[in-house]
Parts: C-alpha cells; sequence; structure tokens
C-alpha cells in the first residue's frame, strides 16, 4: 500500500477496498485490551457506497453522509437466553471516507480508525465522552 496520508487524486489510483479492509483490520488490533477481548466475533465488510434501503432504514438523504455503519445487536441489550445470531459487522463506505479525505486531507487511516472505533461503540454502547476517550488512548 503507498503512502496515504497527503490526498493527491490526480496522481494514481484511489485506496481499494482492500487498503481501506487492511487499515480497518490495523484499527481493531490497536484497540486497548480490555476492549479486545469483546470484539473477537465482529467482522468487517467495505462497500464503496450505502444502498437506498439502509439509507432509507436509517433516515439519511445523501449517501455521502454515511462513512460507517454498524450491524448488530449491542452488548447491553444481549441476552444469554437469545437465539444464536450472526456476527456482528462493521460496514465502511469506501467511497464517503474517501471523499472525506480529500475534502479534510486528514490522514486516511486516522479517518479509518475513527469510524471503526465509532462503529464499535454501538457495539459497546458507549457514550460519545467514552468514544473520544477510546481514540485519546489509541493515539
Amino acid at each position: 500500500m503507498s503512502d496515504l496520508r497527503h490526498p493527491n487524486p490526480m496522481f494514481g489510483p484511489p485506496p481499494s477496498q482492500d487498503d481501506i479492509v487492511e487499515m480497518a483490520e490495523r484499527a481493531l488490533q490497536a484497540i486497548p485490551a480490555r476492549l479486545a477481548r469483546h470484539v473477537d466475533n465482529v467482522g468487517i465488510s467495505v462497500e464503496d457506497m450505502p444502498d437506498d434501503e439502509t439509507l432509507d432504514e436509517l433516515g439519511i438523504e445523501s449517501a455521502w453522509d454515511l462513512t460507517g455503519l454498524y450491524r448488530g445487536t449491542p452488548l447491553p441489550e444481549r441476552s444469554v437466553s437469545d437465539p444464536v445470531r450472526s456476527p456482528d459487522l462493521i460496514v465502511l463506505y469506501r467511497e464517503p471516507i474517501l471523499l472525506e479525505w480529500i475534502e479534510t486531507g486528514e490522514d486516511l487511516f486516522r479517518l479509518v480508525r475513527n469510524v471503526v472505533v465509532h462503529e464499535l461503540a454501538h457495539h459497546f454502547g458507549f457514550s460519545d465522552a467514552a468514544i473520544e476517550a477510546i481514540e485519546r488512548e489509541m493515539e
């Protein structure tokens, strides 16, 4: 993978879905150990754009406004009597992430990591303050 810190869409192809998956997996590996033991059943998927059904379900008008989505049952809402369920999934939307990368000039890994952390927060049922604390811990 090439250096993805300084976006310049004039040179070379944009980062691929595989590039985004690799960054998301690195971000997962960097989460604090006290949390990592609770995410072994969370998968990562990368799609180019959210579909209309997902946007309608979330009440989002523009696909460009959605960079990631958690699909699953948050830990605080689970019970030992629940039926067996599919693994939880974090879906990252490549094109909205790349647009934000280009518009802000932010480091692409940092953007991907922030999306992963925010979506994991849904898995844990965390507040915004807790999310910010985890992000600071991962720096």
